[in-house]
């Protein structure tokens, strides 16, 4: 069984950085792709980016591109999303979720295993 634990979030303004971890256990990152998503309140859930343990990463959506990069620390255990240059509508309870396929899928949300949110709220 795998676990993720998410960190990281808080409230910065506009412009500010914020980097989120995801710690693993239970399993080693070099057979688990990783993605990140978020869900504002009243909006669906969003894939944010994906990283495959095959070493490929995506970004889906265009108003992260540049901004968010998703990385990982195999000695860790641990999947980071470096977001910079925040905006208020970055505000979301950020997911980071994992499966065992070796690819990782813009809007591909069937992975097996789900850590807990950790609220970013970005003030203007």
């Amino acid at each position: 069984q795998v676990q993720l634990v998410g960190s990281g979030g808080g409230l910065v303004q506009a412009g500010d950085s914020l980097r989120l971890s995801c710690a693993a256990s239970g399993r080693t990152l070099r057979s688990l792709t990783v993605a990140w998503f978020r869900q504002a309140p009243g909006k669906e859930r969003e894939f944010v980016a994906g990283n495959s343990w095959r070493g490929d990463s995506i970004y889906c959506a265009d108003s992260m591109k540049g901004r968010f990069t998703i990385s990982r620390d195999i000695t860790k255990n641990t999947v980071y999303l470096q977001m910079n240059s925040l905006k208020p509508e970055d505000t979301a309870n950020y997911y980071c979720a994992a499966h065992q396929r070796p690819y990782t899928v813009c809007g591909d949300s069937r992975y097996d295993y789900w850590g807990q949110g950790t609220q970013v709220t970005v003030s203007s």
